[in-house]
């Protein structure tokens, strides 16, 4: 991927709050079973270098999203073929926007090699607003706010962690496509390195 060129509280009982929330929005909603019927075959360019892809990927890779500052469509799906670290988060989390520090610093550090996606999963907050966070840092890789149906396959999969913004939610997505949550807290950029390179060192160690 390019990198786009852009210029330049009690949070905890806030970030329960939403997590209820969100809670409440996952009861009201149910979520399709997961499967690979979302999952058609992917274009050239994608999976890991061998063309493998993991068994199933899940539903909420393939929910379009909207870039909030290029206005372009996009879906995870379609960036699967290097390391992506996809975060949760919500612009009032002071927490996340030390997250996304880190995360500038590895982009610093790594480039384009691992793909960035910062999702706003907090329902009271828009595409404008998201943009606005995104130029005010000057961040820049992927920055969306999840449609509903994302956030409950996300919730489905990863459960409620996933859309508490001040526990600093990563999701690691392999190059085949396979995904996992990673630990609590603010993860530094050497160590989300470390956790795509143990990935990376499983898969040689495999034959991969």
């Amino acid at each position: 991927m390019k990198m786009r060129k852009r210029p330049p509280l009690a949070v905890i009982s806030v970030g329960v709050v939403a997590a209820v929330a969100m809670a409440v929005l996952f009861a009201a909603h149910p979520v399709a079973q997961r499967s690979g019927d979302l999952a058609s075959p992917m274009s050239s360019g994608m999976g890991s270098d061998d063309g493998t892809l993991a068994a199933d990927l899940p539903a909420w890779m393939d929910v379009e999203l909207v870039d909030a500052v290029s206005g372009e469509a996009f879906r995870i799906r379609d960036l699967v073929g290097r390391p992506i670290l996809l975060e949760s988060f919500a612009v009032w989390c002071s927490i996340c926007l030390r997250q996304q520090k880190e995360m500038a610093r590895l982009v610093d550090l790594e480039g384009d090699r691992i793909v960035h996606v910062s999702l706003n999963t907090d329902p009271n907050e828009d595409l404008d607003k998201v943009k606005a966070h995104a130029l005010l840092h000057g961040f820049t890789w992927y920055y969306a706010v999840a449609p509903i149906k994302m956030t409950e396959l996300l919730i489905a999969d990863f459960g409620l962690t996933v859309v508490n913004a001040p526990r600093a939610p990563v999701v690691l997505i392999e190059v085949d496509g396979s995904s996992r949550l990673l630990a609590n807290g603010v993860k530094s950029a050497e160590r989300l390195l470390e956790e795509i390179e143990l990935v990376s060192e499983s898969e040689e160690d495999n034959g991969g």
